[in-house]
C-alpha cells in the first residue's frame, strides 16, 4: 500500500471503561487504549464512545486530554460508565468480569461520527462493542461511511459470551487488516463452524482466503511474539524479552503498532517489530496507556526509516 502523506487520521470507536483492578481503579477499554496509543504514536486519533455523568466519567477527561486525543466524538450518557472486574492468573494474565448496560452498549450514530469516519485514514473497531443493538448498528455505520481507502483495522478481542457468529463474520468482511490471538484462534474457528487449522500460519491463510477485503493478519503469540501475513507472504517475530508487570493493554499498543507502521508503508516485518516493540514496552509496565520517552519514539522511527 501506499503510504498516507500527511499525519494520519484514525477513529476507534468501542469501550471506554475503567478496569478495577487489585492496584485500584484504571482507565481502559481496548478502543480508548488503541486511540491513546495512536495518538502518543504521533497520529490524529480520536475515540468514538460514551461514558457516564458519574465519578468515573469525569475522571476521565482529564486523562483522555492528557493523551492529546480528538474527544469530539465522545457522547455522554445517563448509563453509568463501563467498569470491568480483573484479577490475575498464576501466570499472570488477565481474567475479566464485564458489566453490562454501561455507556459505551449506547453509542449513537451521529452525523459527527458519519463524517469523521468519511476523513479517516483508518477506523479500528472490535466485537466486545457490538454486543448491544444500539452501538452495534453505530459501529456498523461507522465502518460502512468510510472511504474505499480507509484501512479497516478489526481487533477481534473474543470475551466471550459477547460475541456472535454473526458479528465476528461482519466485522472479518469488513476488515482490511485482522489482528487476533494466538489463544482467541480455536474459538474463532468455533464460530465459524471451521475446524481450526494445525498451525498459526495456516490460520492466517485461511482467514485470508475466506474474506477477499482483509489484506493482513497479525496474530500475536504472547511472549512468542507475532506472526503477520498477507496473500503474498508471512513473518514472525520473536518478541522482545521484558520482566512481565501485566497485559492488560499490551494487545491494544501491539495494534496501534501495527496500525500505525502500515499507515506508513511498512514492511511485514517492520509491522512486526513495531508492534512487538509497542506491546512488549506496556507489558513492562503496571499502566496501559504510558507516556513514550523520546527514546522509545525514535527507535521506532529507526525501525520504520529502514529500507
Amino acid at each position: 500500500m501506499a503510504a498516507v502523506s500527511e499525519t494520519p487520521r484514525i477513529i476507534s470507536i468501542g469501550e471506554l471503561l475503567w478496569d478495577i483492578l487489585p492496584s485500584g481503579p484504571r482507565l481502559g477499554g481496548t478502543a480508548t487504549n488503541f486511540a491513546a496509543f495512536s495518538a502518543r504514536l504521533g497520529n490524529r486519533a480520536a475515540l468514538a464512545s460514551s461514558l457516564g455523568d458519574d465519578e468515573y466519567g469525569k475522571a476521565t477527561l482529564p486523562l483522555l486530554e492528557k493523551a492529546d486525543l480528538d474527544l469530539s466524538l465522545l457522547q455522554q450518557s445517563d448509563r453509568p460508565t463501563g467498569t470491568v472486574d480483573v484479577t490475575f492468573s498464576a501466570e499472570r494474565q488477565p481474567v475479566y468480569i464485564i458489566h453490562t448496560e454501561v455507556a459505551w452498549d449506547y453509542i449513537r450514530l451521529t452525523d459527527e461520527i458519519v463524517k469523521a469516519a468519511r476523513g479517516a485514514d483508518a477506523v479500528c473497531f472490535g466485537t466486545l462493542a457490538q454486543r448491544h443493538e444500539v452501538s452495534r448498528s453505530t459501529i456498523r455505520g461507522l465502518v460502512e461511511a468510510t472511504s474505499p481507502g480507509c484501512v479497516r483495522v478489526f481487533d477481534v478481542n473474543l470475551r466471550m459470551p459477547f460475541c456472535t457468529s454473526e458479528t465476528l463474520v461482519w466485522s472479518l468482511s469488513h476488515a482490511t487488516i485482522v489482528k487476533c490471538s494466538d489463544e482467541e484462534l480455536p474459538q474463532v474457528f468455533a464460530l465459524l463452524d471451521r475446524p481450526a487449522p494445525a498451525s498459526t500460519r495456516d490460520a492466517a491463510q485461511t482467514l485470508l482466503q475466506c474474506f477477499p477485503a482483509c489484506l493482513l493478519v497479525a496474530l500475536s503469540l504472547g511472549a512468542h511474539g507475532c506472526l503477520i501475513a498477507s496473500r503474498d507472504a508471512a513473518v514472525t517475530h520473536p518478541g522482545f524479552p521484558i520482566k512481565l508487570v501485566d497485559t492488560v493493554g499490551a494487545g491494544d499498543a501491539f495494534t496501534a503498532g501495527l496500525t500505525h507502521s502500515y499507515l506508513r508503508g511498512a514492511s511485514l516485518a517492520q509491522m512486526a517489530e513495531v508492534g512487538n516493540l509497542c506491546g512488549s514496552f506496556v507489558a513492562s509496565l503496571p499502566e496501559a496507556t504510558p507516556q513514550l520517552p523520546p527514546g522509545f519514539l525514535e527507535r521506532i522511527e529507526q525501525v520504520l526509516g529502514e529500507r
